[in-house]
C-alpha cells in the first residue's frame, strides 16, 4: 500500500448492537444501477465503521496522493458512503478501498476516447478497485457506494462482491437546454452530480436559442447584453462557465456546446446586426427576420470568429452546430438571398442554400481540429459534411430512426440516438418503461455499421422545464436511459426486475438530495429532506 491514506469519521456499533445484527441477521445488497456487465455477489457481509475506513492508492498505481480527480473523489465518496454516521459509534474493524490506476491521466479531461472500465474485489477488510483510467476509477467508486447499506440498527455494510464492469456504448449523455428557461449554475452542477451517479459521461449544453443568449462571449459581448433575458442576473459568465467544465471534469463528464444555427438564432441576432436574413412582404422589408443570412461574407467572418472562441473555452474535441428545423419561408421572400441562389445554380431548393451555409461552418470547425456534431436533418439534406461528422438522430418513433439509423451508418457516419429519449414529453404512469425498453442497435444493418452506434443521449428542452422542476423531470426517468446505454441488454431485459432495482435506486437518489419523482406508490426509509 501507498503510505498516503485519506481517512475520514463515521459510525460504529457497541457490542451489544453488533450481537443483535447477527441475531436478526443482515439484508443482501440492492446491487449497482446501471447493472455492471458482471456482477458477482454473495450473502457474506462485512462491517464498515467511518472511523477506521480509508482510501488507499496501491503501490502499483500510476495516480497517486495530488490526482487531482482521484484525490476529490475520496472526498467525494466518504460523505456518500456514510451519509448520517453517528460519531460517537464509529470505530470498528478497519476497512480500506484501495485504488490502482493503470495511467496518469490526472490533469486532462475527459474525451471521446477516455477507457472508463474498472474491475472491483470486495473481501474481508478491503476493496480492491483496478482501472486503466482515472475515469474508470470513478465508475468504480460509484459502484462501490452503491454497494453499501444500512441494516436497521443504521450500522453500514458491503457484501462479498465481485465486479468486471465497462459501458456498452461511449457516449451516455444528457442535453441541457438554457435558453428557453435559465438555469442556474447551481442547477447544472446538480444534474452534473445526479449524473455521475447514473453513469452518464457528457453534459450536451445546449446553451443559447432563439429566446435567449444567455453565453457571455468576450469576442461579442452584446450578444448577451442584448441577446440575454437579463444582462447581468441571466447570462453565464466565462467564469460560470469554467465552473461547470472543471466540475464537470472531476466527475468524468464531458462537456460539449451547442451552438445551434443557422435557425434558433434569433436571440443573436440582437447584438449582432447584418447576421439574420431580413424577411420581405412584398418588395419591402417586413422589419422581421430570420435565419443566419448564409449569402453574406460578414456572417462567415462572424461564424468563424465566434468558433474560435468556443475552441478557446470548451477543451472538448465536440462542438455540436445546429443545424436543425431551419425554415426557407424568409430566405424565400428575400430578393437579395434569391438571387444569390440563381448565382449559385442552387434553383429554387433551399436546402442546397442550408447546405452550402453547413459545409462552410463545419470545415471552421475542421480547421479547429474539433469534430461536428449536427442533428439529423443535414444528413436528411444531403449535405456535404466531413465523414468526421457526428449525427444526432431525433426524429420519429422507431421504425423511422432505425430506417435513418441504417442509412447514416451505411453512409459510414457516427451516430447517437435521442430520439426516444425526449424526456421533457411526460405522461401519466410509469413512462420510463419507454425509456428502458429501447434498442439501440435493433436496425437493419452490417456488424460494421453498428460499430457506429456511438451512444445517445437523453434530451430535457426547456419550454416547460427551469430549476424548479428540472430534477423530477430527469430523474429517475433519465436512469433509465442510462441502464439502456451502459449495461448488456440481454441482461437488463426484464421490466419487473428493472422496477424493483430502480425503485431502490430512486430511493438512493433521494437520499442524496436529488428531488427525483417516484415510480409508483410506496415510499424510501430516507424520505427527502432538501424543502
Amino acid at each position: 500500500m501507498s503510505a498516503f491514506c485519506l481517512k475520514f469519521s463515521a459510525g460504529v456499533h457497541t457490542y451489544i448492537s453488533f450481537v443483535l445484527i447477527i441475531l436478526h441477521g443482515l439484508p443482501e445488497a440492492q446491487g449497482v444501477w446501471p447493472l455492471p456487465q458482471k456482477i458477482t455477489q454473495s450473502s457474506e457481509t462485512y462491517p464498515l465503521y467511518a472511523l477506521s475506513f480509508t482510501f488507499r492508492y496501491a503501490n502499483d498505481s500510476v495516480a497517486q496522493p495530488g490526482c487531482s480527480v482521484v484525490d476529490e473523489a475520496f472526498r467525494r465518496y466518504f460523505t456518500l458512503i456514510f451519509p448520517d454516521y453517528s460519531v460517537r459509534n464509529a470505530k470498528g474493524e478497519p476497512f480500506a478501498l484501495v485504488v490502482s490506476v493503470q495511467s496518469g491521466d490526472c490533469d486532462s479531461y475527459p474525451d471521446e476516447n477516455s477507457k472508463e472500465d474498472y474491475n472491483l474485489l470486495v473481501d474481508a477488510g478491503q476493496a480492491l478497485l483496478k482501472a486503466d483510467t482515472v475515469w474508470g476509477a470513478l465508475r468504480g467508486l460509484e459502484s462501490f457506494s452503491q454497494l453499501v447499506e444500512q441494516d436497521d440498527y443504521d450500522a453500514y455494510y458491503v457484501n462479498k462482491t465481485e465486479i468486471v464492469d465497462s459501458p456498452r456504448f461511449p457516449f451516455r449523455g444528457i442535453l441541457l437546454d438554457t435558453s428557453r428557461h435559465f438555469l442556474p449554475v447551481p442547477a447544472i452542477l446538480e444534474t452534473l452530480d445526479a449524473m455521475a451517479y447514473n453513469k452518464f459521461n457528457v453534459f450536451h449544453w445546449h446553451i443559447v436559442d432563439d429566446p435567449s443568449f444567455p453565453y457571455q462571449s468576450y469576442s461579442f459581448p452584446d450578444l448577451s447584453d442584448k441577446g440575454a433575458y437579463h444582462p447581468f442576473t441571466h447570462v453565464y459568465t466565462q467564469m460560470d462557465v469554467q465552473k461547470v467544465i472543471s466540475y464537470a471534469r472531476l466527475l468524468g463528464i464531458r462537456v460539449m456546446p451547442e451552438f445551434d444555427s443557422p435557425g434558433h438564432t434569433q436571440s443573436w441576432g440582437r447584438g449582432q446586426p447584418g447576421l439574420l436574413t431580413p424577411c420581405y412582404k412584398g418588395e419591402v422589408p417586413s422589419g422581421t427576420f430570420g435565419p443566419v443570412n448564409p449569402t453574406v461574407s460578414s456572417t462567415y467572418v462572424f461564424m468563424d470568429r465566434l468558433l474560435k472562441e468556443v475552441n478557446a473555452v470548451f477543451p472538448d474535441s465536440y462542438i455540436h452546430l445546429g443545424g436543425d428545423e431551419v425554415s426557407f419561408t424568409c430566405w424565400k421572400s428575400n430578393p437579395q438571398v434569391r438571387e444569390f441562389m440563381k448565382k449559385m445554380g442552387f434553383g429554387s431548393d433551399f436546402t442546397k442554400l442550408e447546405a452550402f451555409y453547413i459545409e462552410n461552418i463545419a470545415n471552421m470547425t475542421t480547421a479547429l481540429n474539433k469534430t461536428s456534431v449536427l442533428w439529423q436533418d443535414v444528413f436528411d439534406y444531403h449535405e456535404k459534411i466531413p465523414k468526421s461528422t457526428v449525427l444526432l438522430v431525433w426524429k420519429g418513433l422507431p421504425p423511422k430512426y432505425y430506417s435513418e439509423m441504417s442509412r447514416m451508418t451505411k453512409a459510414g457516419f457516427r451516430v447517437l440516438l435521442t430520439a426516444p429519449w425526449y424526456l421533457n414529453h411526460i405522461s401519466y404512469g410509469q413512462d420510463w418503461r419507454a425509456a428502458y425498453t429501447v434498442k439501440p442497435l435493433n436496425f437493419s444493418g452490417t456488424e460494421e455499421q453498428k460499430k457506429l452506434i456511438i451512444g445517445g443521449e437523453v434530451c430535457m428542452w426547456g419550454e416547460y422545464v427551469d430549476a424548479t422542476n428540472l430534477m423530477a423531470r430527469l430523474w429517475p426517468r433519465s436512469s433509465a436511459a442510462a441502464e439502456r446505454l451502459w449495461s448488456d441488454e440481454d441482461q437488463t431485459s426484464s421490466l419487473t426486475t428493472a422496477y424493483d432495482r430502480l425503485t431502490e435506486f430512486r430511493c438512493r437518489l433521494v437520499r442524496r438530495g436529488i428531488r427525483a419523482e417516484p415510480l409508483y406508490v410506496g415510499y424510501c426509509k430516507h424520505e427527502y429532506k432538501g424543502l
